[in-house]
């Protein structure tokens, strides 16, 4: 009798463990960026640079949506362009917010602009939940350029097994991305910025997933999980 509880909130977590890793919003919002219009599709918001020097596909934390993100434009060069992907099931795309939706509509974006700018370096930038998408791109068969990752974690169930530290959690999780194992063969440049007053990952993630990264630059900033587009420190340059 006394391990109903425990089972019950077990099955609580387990279904309803999408409602708290995804938090999509579906808002028409005032942003600084255009929408990515591909085929009469809107991949999600651009801002886009004739020329560019540099381009960047930011794949961005599961809050919001991707005409939020325009405070990126302050932490990189106007010579630079970016384009936001929108998560299926976020803003105003259709469909399923589940890792395999995230990795496929990552790996869609990226090979388009592969192709669209085939002189110009592709870098990829992966802000919280978006550090998982972003690093399974170092498996394509040409790799980002160079790959950032703001407030990041080493993998998602080791932060599920901190919060849940009561749960089987590695059993219970069907959406898990390890970042430590999808960059151990990319010879690429990586750099991870993590926040010291992050209560959402701590920054012990990502200095376990810097650690196993033995050519990555890691930096430590200051402020919280959110904090990190306000910070000097922050430069999103190849």
């Amino acid at each position: 009798m006394a391990m109903i509880p425990y089972v019950a909130v077990t099955m609580v977590v387990f279904l309803c463990q999408r409602f708290l890793l995804f938090l999509p919003t579906h808002r028409d919002v005032p942003t600084l960026l255009q929408p990515w219009l591909v085929e009469n599709r809107t991949l999600g918001y651009c801002r886009e640079v004739p020329g560019a020097r540099t381009v960047w596909l930011m794949t961005h934390g599961n809050g919001g949506q991707a005409a939020d993100r325009d405070y990126v434009l302050s932490r990189m060069s106007d010579q630079d362009a970016l384009y936001v992907l929108e998560y299926p099931g976020y803003g105003a795309r259709d469909g399923k917010s589940c890792r395999d939706s995230f990795n496929q509509s990552t790996a869609e974006a990226y090979r388009i602009l592969k192709s669209q700018y085939p002189d110009t370096p592709v870098c990829v930038l992966g802000e919280s939940i978006g550090s998982g998408p972003a690093c399974e791109l170092a498996w394509e068969e040409t790799p980002p350029d160079k790959i950032v990752l703001v407030v990041p974690f080493d993998s998602l169930a080791s932060v599920a097994s901190n919060r849940f530290f009561f749960l089987p959690v590695r059993l219970l999780l069907l959406d898990d991305w390890d970042n430590v194992d999808a960059l151990k063969d990319y010879a690429g440049p990586v750099e991870i910025f993590a926040a010291t007053g992050d209560e959402i990952i701590p920054i012990k993630h990502a200095q376990a997933l810097a650690k196993q990264i033995p050519h990555a630059r890691f930096t430590a900033i200051s402020g919280g999980h959110n904090d990190w587009a306000l910070s000097d420190d922050v430069r999103i340059s190849r």
